[in-house]
């Protein structure tokens, strides 16, 4: 996590950096990796014999040399990596753990490169524009780097400048990207059940709109209308005179890092409220406002010195549609009810879910997630054990959690670890539950402090509900018998037992027949005084009439137990 760059690493900064160099530095990688995973499924490939220990800590070691890769190769595979940590419905764990690590801190690009953006994209020189400038950035990340300023009107802000040569880079990687992509689409074993193209095609929609200052600039605005009423959360204020799709200008609004907890109690601040009150903002975010920041980690929260939260970076945000707001909710009540099939039914309409033509084992599964996680109390639970739980069920399988899932799953995770670490006592579901309990009162007429009555009526609705679908289910069945989609399947224990008396008489004859050829063909050799060869033949014989015995022994057998 720590990696420092050198500058071989660095040399995809460079001002002509070479197309061919980096598909082979790409490719490289792709062609080193597939070469490991062919190895990791041969036993004789670990010492001593295969085991899940050494499978694991092999993975492990793997998924620390695919982070520094991607460090190396810059700024795309930066982005696809924190990307890819978020999607541990198809990479393991130790994978998704280590990408999760991925630090997006590089070193710096010149002040001269700075000064040529800025004049570029806004038309001005940078004096012109601002009464003063730092020149040594406060900060600097793959995609670009900010710097404290002055404008002529006195307002301090922040000038977030984009790295030179980004969306060339970006370009040339995505042009590759799509070739490895296209590869393991048709690969016979990594391409089945994985929608490849359609993963490649998210990270290129969530990349570009991430290096557009403009799309930046829109979601700050957005989200800050959100909290207008609300003092306890500040957003920055854009100004638009000073923004281009390369350059944006922000209101300076210095505040502590939230995970700098001494600083924090110096300030005289109360932790255990800011805990409380990051779980809030982002409760009201996902749930009221439906427009959610997608990367909240402790470097994009501060904290004033009123206690106010500051959010930063609006590169990355999340939306929930309506539609997938209401079968969020219909989720919600499946798993409060314990119901696996209405919990499947709304993940398959959510698009979480790729339906096969049998649902049994993932509802089953489904169902023993809600037995095994609905035992505790609802305030008692983690979103990270909750996390792993839908993780652990959800790899290789046909769940294919969307974007937006999981990021706000990752948000969830990251916000109950910045609020443990404020609050050693905080627990994210105990402020999440006034929320739920309000959604599904808003949702579905559900009244707490009536369980009786509100199963009753959950009873009532389950059996009207069942009674008005059955006629749409009858068709629905018969419409896929037509089309050949349901296969039944008709087992008889005495045909079974027919047939495999059938299958041993045949095996048995044709045992018998090898035997009495060796048979044969041993006493005519030694009739003909060649002894060494009846030997072998008469061998042969004895070796096939114990398996012939051997065969008859366990036909008896399976005779007894049917």
């Amino acid at each position: 996590m720590g990696k420092p760059y050198k500058d071989k690493a660095y040399r995809w900064n460079r001002e002509n950096y070479s197309r061919q160099r980096r598909f082979l530095d790409i490719w490289g990688f792709v062609l080193t990796l597939m070469f490991e995973l062919w190895l990791d499924s041969k036993p004789w490939s670990y010492p001593g014999g295969m085991t899940d220990e050494k499978k694991a800590a092999r993975r492990k070691k793997q998924a620390i040399w695919i982070r520094d890769t991607f460090l190396d190769l810059g700024p795309t595979f930066i982005k696809v990596g924190q990307l890819f940590s978020t999607r541990a419905d198809l990479f393991p764990s130790e994978y998704v753990e280590e990408l999760s690590k991925l630090q997006d801190k590089v070193p710096a690009f010149s002040y001269e490169q700075v000064e040529a953006i800025i004049e570029q994209d806004l038309g001005k020189k940078v004096p012109e524009l601002y009464r003063s400038f730092d020149p040594i950035p406060l900060a600097a990340a793959s995609l670009g780097q900010v710097h404290k300023a002055q404008l002529h009107s006195s307002e301090e802000v922040v000038v977030k400048v984009q790295r030179p040569g980004l969306v060339k880079l970006f370009t040339i990687d995505l042009e590759i990207l799509k070739g490895i992509t296209r590869y393991f689409q048709n690969h016979p074993n990594w391409g089945r059940g994985r929608d490849w193209l359609g993963i490649y095609e998210e990270c290129c929609r969530i990349l570009w709109l991430e290096i557009d200052y403009l799309n930046e600039g829109r979601n700050a605005d957005t989200f800050r209308r959100n909290f207008r009423n609300a003092d306890w959360v500040k957003v920055p204020r854009v100004y638009w005179r000073y923004t281009s799709p390369r350059v944006v200008t922000l209101e300076y609004l210095p505040g502590i890092k939230i995970s700098h907890y001494e600083a924090i109690e110096t300030a005289g601040l109360d932790r255990k409220i800011l805990a409380q009150l990051g779980a809030k903002a982002y409760l009201q975010q996902l749930l009221n406002y439906g427009f959610f920041h997608a990367d909240p980690h402790p470097g994009n929260i501060a904290v004033n010195a009123d206690g106010a939260l500051i959010f930063y970076d609006f590169g990355m945000m999340g939306k929930i549609e309506t539609n997938v707001r209401e079968q969020l909710m219909e989720t919600l009540f499946g798993i409060a009810s314990k119901d696996g099939d209405r919990v499947m039914n709304s993940l398959v309409k959510l698009g979480a879910l790729s339906p096969t033509d049998d649902m049994g084992p993932v509802r089953r599964s489904i169902q023993y997630m809600l037995d095994n996680f609905m035992d505790k109390p609802f305030e008692t639970q983690s979103v990270n054990a909750i996390a792993d739980d839908l993780y652990e069920i959800a790899y290789d399988q046909p769940f294919r959690f969307p974007a937006t899932f999981t990021f706000v799953m990752r948000a969830f995770s990251t916000l109950e670890g910045v609020g443990k670490g404020l609050d050693p006592e905080f627990n994210f579901m105990e402020v999440a539950q006034p929320f739920t309990m309000q959604l599904m009162s808003e949702g579905n007429g559900f009244d707490p402090t009536n369980s009786l009555l509100g199963e009753l009526g959950r009873q009532a609705a389950q059996v009207s509900s069942t009674a008005l679908g059955l006629p749409l289910r009858i068709e629905d069945t018969l419409e896929k018998l037509e089309r050949g989609d349901i296969r039944v399947r008709v087992r008889s224990t005495e045909t079974d037992r027919i047939l495999r008396r059938i299958n041993g008489t045949q095996m048995s004859t044709t045992y018998g027949l090898i035997i009495s050829a060796f048979t044969i063909s041993a006493t005519i050799l030694f009739v003909h005084d060649k002894v060494g060869l009846a030997i072998v033949a008469a061998v042969v014989a004895v070796i096939v009439s114990v398996a012939l015995i051997r065969l008859l022994r366990r036909l008896d057998r399976y005779e007894r137990m049917f």
